[in-house]
């Protein structure tokens, strides 16, 4: 029995050596290979992804560009139709007080008449206003979806050659707070759509 306990504490004590240099061996082996911390590297960098800066993207895209054109042109008709309007009101109005300041109307009716027309004038402006502004606001997404629609179609296209296994969307960092410069391919991915746009066969809407 004496025996069997001694073979058992022998071998507990060869093995707690064994760890104790596999410990210490493991401990130093990075600093004795000097290709270790590089490799490590290395494979960082070809890892296949990469990541866009949208608003780089949107700002450069020509055909973003087109399509904002159009919004702002949209706008800026839409309130320059409505102010018109707006103003021919105004001076109805100013000529209804000077009428009522004169005492030009024939009756006291036929002034709350006129100040009535006035009135629903003035609504119907105003409800005018409010439809063209859903209208914009419809147009400009469904604007949006067409770019989102040709930038995914463009970018499968572009990425048949890179092999990227993921393209991440970065926008004001907000997704992407630090990244190696390699992994951006912003320039590269503009220059490629910019090369393939054709403004008089693009799908305005």
């Amino acid at each position: 029995m004496k025996n069997i306990n001694y073979i058992i504490n022998g071998v507990l004590a060869l093995a707690v050596v064994v760890l104790y240099i596999l410990h210490f061996s493991v401990k130093d082996e990075p600093a004795g290979i000097p290709g270790a911390a590089s490799s490590s590297v290395g494979e960082m960098n070809s890892m296949p992804v990469a990541y866009i800066n949208m608003d780089s993207l949107l700002q450069n895209y020509n055909y973003s560009k087109d399509l904002n054109e159009i919004i702002i042109r949209k706008e800026e008709n839409m309130r320059a139709n409505i102010n018109q309007q707006r103003s021919a009101l105004e001076v109805e109005v100013q000529d209804f007080q000077r009428k009522v300041n004169n005492n030009a109307f024939l009756s006291r009716e036929r002034a709350e008449q006129e100040q009535q027309r006035l009135l629903k004038k003035q609504d119907e402006l105003q409800n005018y206003g409010d439809r063209q502004t859903q209208e914009l606001l419809a147009q400009h997404q469904r604007l949006t979806e067409q770019l989102r629609d040709s930038l995914i179609s463009q970018l499968k296209t572009f990425n048949m050659d890179k092999g990227y296994r993921i393209i991440f969307s970065n926008t004001a960092k907000d997704n992407i707070i630090l990244a190696d410069d390699s992994y951006d391919i912003t320039g590269e991915l503009i220059k490629y759509l910019n090369s393939r746009y054709s403004p008089s066969s693009a799908p305005l809407k």
